[in-house]
C-alpha cells in the first residue's frame, strides 16, 4: 500500500504539504476519537503560510492499494491544536473527527 499525506488550507484550497512531493516523515497515533499527528519537515520547507492558516487546515490520507480502490480519509483538525517546534522541525496537531470514503463509489454516470 502507498500512503500520501496532504495538509491543505480549507477543503479546496492550496496544498501546504504533500508527502509524495515534499519528502516529509509523519506519524499518526489514535486514541479513541482523537488522532495525534507529528510531521517532520525539511529545513527548506517554509511553514509560514501553513501556520498563518493553522485554524483552517484539512488533512487527508490517500491509501492506494494494488488490488482495490483508493481510500481517502479526511481529518478535521482540532482548533488550537497546531504547533511547530522549529528546532526539531516538527509540526504537531490533533484531529477530532474523520471521514473515510472511497471516491470510486461516488462516480458519475452520464
Amino acid at each position: 500500500m502507498k500512503e500520501t499525506l496532504l495538509i491543505k488550507h480549507a477543503v479546496g484550497g492550496r496544498t501546504f504539504i504533500d508527502s509524495s512531493k515534499h519528502g516529509v516523515h509523519y506519524h499518526i497515533e489514535q486514541a479513541a476519537d482523537l488522532w495525534a499527528f507529528t510531521v517532520t519537515v525539511s529545513p527548506e520547507h517554509d511553514l509560514a503560510n501553513l501556520l498563518a492558516w493553522k485554524e483552517e487546515l484539512n488533512v487527508f490520507l490517500f491509501q492506494e492499494h494494488e488490488d482495490k480502490p483508493t481510500v481517502k480519509i479526511w481529518f478535521y483538525v482540532q482548533e488550537q491544536s497546531v504547533s511547530f517546534q522549529a528546532k526539531e522541525r516538527k509540526l504537531a496537531f490533533k484531529a477530532k473527527a474523520m471521514i473515510e470514503y472511497i471516491p470510486h463509489n461516488y462516480g458519475y454516470k452520464l
